[in-house]
């Protein structure tokens, strides 16, 4: 497999305490073995460290006080939530930083783990973008394959996304005790699958399945809690006519959508194809916000009549719509039109679009191509 460049900075080893977040296979465990090849390794996968500082968490400290090592990392560390006291003490009391990594904060939030009473920096790490895949990204293989790096450059992905989601309900999802009951959890990622980019009406889905809204919201916070899923909020400030106010769902990776929706081979001129465009805009623009440190927030906006623009960057300052048409025309432009009547004061209206080369209306709206897009992005031009 490429050994791509990431773009996520990592602190040098020994002088940063920090927790490393990311979906299953975003390329984690590669990245902190290739930034930290000395640094002590607890890797909570292996059965027998599992088994040995899951009874005795006491015995990091009583190793270490046996090392002159600075940096540990360790590896699926919501696994062990215990470790973090170890690593805290250890941190305060011997100057010793950690990389603690895992796919899941929730067991963590949920069983009022020790986060480091703020001592530790949040990283977090996506699959691939198109940043890092250089002249190696291609779109249609992006939205076919996904981001995540074993899965993306492999001939044929759809075994591979099988495993990764057996994986996930396995691993995280039944091994930690998630859910009460795993089929109807397994027919919700199904069903939630077809409402990637879309917003989301618990009622109906909860309908859908047999089980309470209640459960449909609960299993959303789950896909949340373990990164598989954001949920993107609605913008809502200084309205003029009434909004619509449910949020809009996306998954970390196209490639799961696809797989779990059944959708067969995507090609460009598609709907599907157009959902898959907008998910991965957004990854995207998730990657360069976190990785730049940008600290920006997203949110989209629509009318109740159903006009929509799909990405709202911070308050105002940029709007975005993805059209994964070669050729975008007027009616593409209603969404980022009505805006701007409801909000005289929005900054940058762009249009992410598959157009050969970039030009911009009489009215102010930029129709970008996709190199275009990620020119501007990745250089800080859109926020």
């Amino acid at each position: 497999m490429p050994n791509y460049s990431r773009a996520l900075e990592l602190p040098e080893p020994g002088t940063e305490t920090f927790f490393l977040w990311g979906p299953r296979q975003s390329g984690k465990t590669t990245l902190l073995r290739e930034r930290y090849p000395e640094a002590v390794w607890i890797d909570l996968l292996k059965a027998d460290e599992f088994r040995r500082y899951g009874t005795r968490p006491e015995l990091l400290r009583e190793e270490l006080a046996r090392s002159d090592a600075r940096f540990v990392v360790v590896d699926e560390v919501q696994k062990v939530p215990a470790l973090l006291d170890e690593a805290h003490w250890l941190h305060e009391n011997r100057g010793i930083h950690f990389a603690l990594c895992g796919a899941s904060a929730r067991k963590l939030k949920r069983g009022h783990g020790n986060l480091l009473g703020g001592r530790a920096l949040r990283r977090e790490l996506f699959g691939l973008s198109a940043r890092e895949l250089g002249a190696d990204f291609d779109l249609v293989r992006m939205l076919n394959h996904g981001t995540l790096p074993r899965i993306h450059v492999a001939d044929r992905p759809r075994p591979l996304l099988n495993a990764y989601v057996a994986d996930y309900l396995k691993e995280e999802v039944m091994a930690e005790g998630l859910v009460r009951h795993l089929p109807p959890f397994s027919e919700f990622l199904n069903a939630a699958a077809l409402t990637d980019t879309e917003q989301v009406n618990f009622t109906n889905l909860g309908r859908e399945l047999g089980v309470s809204r209640e459960t449909v919201r609960g299993y959303f916070e789950i896909l949340s809690d373990t990164l598989l899923a954001r949920m993107l909020p609605p913008y809502r400030k200084r309205p003029k006519r009434r909004l619509s106010l449910a949020e809009k769902f996306y998954f970390h990776d196209v490639g799961v959508v696809n797989f779990l929706a059944k959708r067969g081979t995507l090609e460009p001129g598609g709907e599907l194809f157009g959902k898959a465009f907008e998910n991965w805009v957004f990854h995207e623009l998730r990657c360069y916000n976190s990785y730049r440190e940008r600290f920006a927030d997203f949110s989209f906006w629509r009318l109740s009549t159903g006009v929509e623009v799909d990405f709202v960057i911070n308050d105002l300052e940029c709007a975005i719509e993805c059209k994964s048409s070669a050729s975008v025309q007027t009616h593409h432009l209603k969404g980022l039109r009505e805006l701007a009547l409801e909000h005289p004061g929005v900054g940058r209206r762009v249009v992410v679009s598959r157009e050969p080369k970039s030009r911009t209306t009489s009215d102010g709206i930029e129709i970008l191509s996709v190199e275009d897009f990620l020119g501007e992005l990745w250089s800080g031009g859109l926020f």
